[in-house]
């Protein structure tokens, strides 16, 4: 009994280990999908199959550079091998910041690690005590990035006062939030309120309730 428990770890263990070094192809492909391409890391962030009337078919990509995060357009021939680099998605809640970067503890395990500012997608609308979603490379454990929440609140510090009875949200003006950040907001917003913010593109959402 004990040999053929034996044999059957064995043959885990090698069936674990073919999966880690089977490598996907372009069927696989996925928006979010973080692959491997000439020893740069980048998320695919839009995909497209096309099948021509002529030709082989192929699939057009918009790929994210996890490190510069500049965009680039990219195309595989249809049933192509890519290598797909396997990562976990962690929560993580923001401390402090120093020195060594932005200082985050680990919701579960509390665990404390930190993370250079240019790797925290909009880190401009940080505050103390967020919650971000790091991925790390399953692998290495190399932190690849950190989200922010797609909005986050934020109390307008400073911004020009606002004209009684202006609620048109089409003109807009500068105004300072908690973290440092300016954001254009409409002219009724006054110094003290907390306005809703979309992190992903720095854009005032709505005067938070």
């Amino acid at each position: 009994m004990q040999s053929m428990f034996g044999r059957l770890k064995v043959i885990n263990y090698f069936c674990s280990k073919l999966k880690q070094i089977i490598m996907a192809t372009t069927a696989d492909i996925r928006n979010g999908m973080c692959i491997d391409l000439d020893g740069q890391y980048f998320f695919i962030v839009e995909f497209l199959h096309v099948k021509p009337g002529k030709g082989a078919a192929f699939v057009r990509t918009k790929l994210r550079n996890v490190e510069t995060g500049r965009i680039l357009d990219k195309t595989f021939n249809s049933g192509v091998r890519i290598d797909e680099v396997r990562i976990e998605r962690r929560s993580y809640q923001f401390l402090y910041k120093d020195d060594m970067g932005y200082n985050f503890m680990n919701s579960e395990t509390f665990e404390q690690i930190a993370i250079p500012g240019e790797k925290i997608e909009g880190v401009q609308y940080l505050k103390d005590g967020d919650t971000v979603e790091v991925q790390v490379h399953a692998d290495t454990e190399v932190v690849l990035t950190a989200e922010m929440p797609m909005h986050v609140v934020l109390e307008v510090t400073y911004t020009e006062p606002g004209l009684r009875g202006d609620t048109a949200t089409n003109t807009l003006k500068p105004a300072t939030v908690e973290t440092g950040a300016e954001v254009r907001v409409p002219l009724f917003i006054d110094t003290g309120e907390k306005i809703k913010i979309d992190t992903r593109t720095g854009t005032y959402v709505e005067r938070a309730k």
